[in-house]
């Protein structure tokens, strides 16, 4: 008996005489730490107190079956404390995943397809009333994706130029296609 904690010891008077003095010991020791360890665990404070009380419960009423030999007191009490966290955690419903939104189809409808297909005709129209200069100038950078300076290059025009002629180019086609962008 003297190798053993003063939990320990408080924890067996609990088991053979009952006695309320070492419970209450017990209790302002372990009460904060459970407490503690429990809203680590997630809980939020009120259940935590709940489950301490409900804790220090058990003890009173399992103390006859604390074997020293077996645990001490902490390890024995925050056993018991981890097994009613695992019992909150398995009556806890299991969230259920929000309905998923039907996917609307990724192929356009016949009224989209003869959209873009008039938007295409208003934009090939639009483009042969440019300048062809200018007209070049937008294939090569938004149809052929091709970096403003290699159109230089490839046409041997000052890079100022062709930059101009692109934007000139999209301000004609901006005002050519007012009528059909929302």
């Amino acid at each position: 008996m003297d190798d053993l904690s003063e939990l320990s010891r408080d924890l067996i008077a609990v088991r053979d005489s009952r006695d309320r003095a070492a419970f209450g010991r017990l209790f302002d020791h372990f009460a904060p730490r459970l407490k503690a360890m429990m809203l680590r665990g997630g809980l939020r404070d009120g259940t935590a107190e709940d489950v301490v009380q409900d804790v220090m419960l058990a003890v009173w009423h399992k103390a006859g079956q604390f074997d020293p030999h077996r645990a001490d007191a902490a390890g024995w009490i925050y056993g018991i404390a981890r097994n009613r966290r695992i019992d909150m955690a398995r009556r806890r419903p299991l969230a259920q995943p929000d309905e998923m939104p039907e996917i609307e189809s990724l192929e356009p409808d016949a009224a989209q397809i003869i959209a873009l297909q008039q938007e295409a005709r208003h934009l090939a129209d639009a483009l042969a009333r440019l300048a062809p200069e200018q007209a070049e100038a937008l294939r090569a950078a938004y149809f052929d994706d091709i970096p403003h300076s290699r159109i230089s290059e490839m046409t041997g025009l000052p890079l100022g130029t062709i930059k101009s002629r692109i934007r000139l180019g999209l301000e004609r086609l901006r005002h050519e296609l007012r009528t059909i962008a929302p």
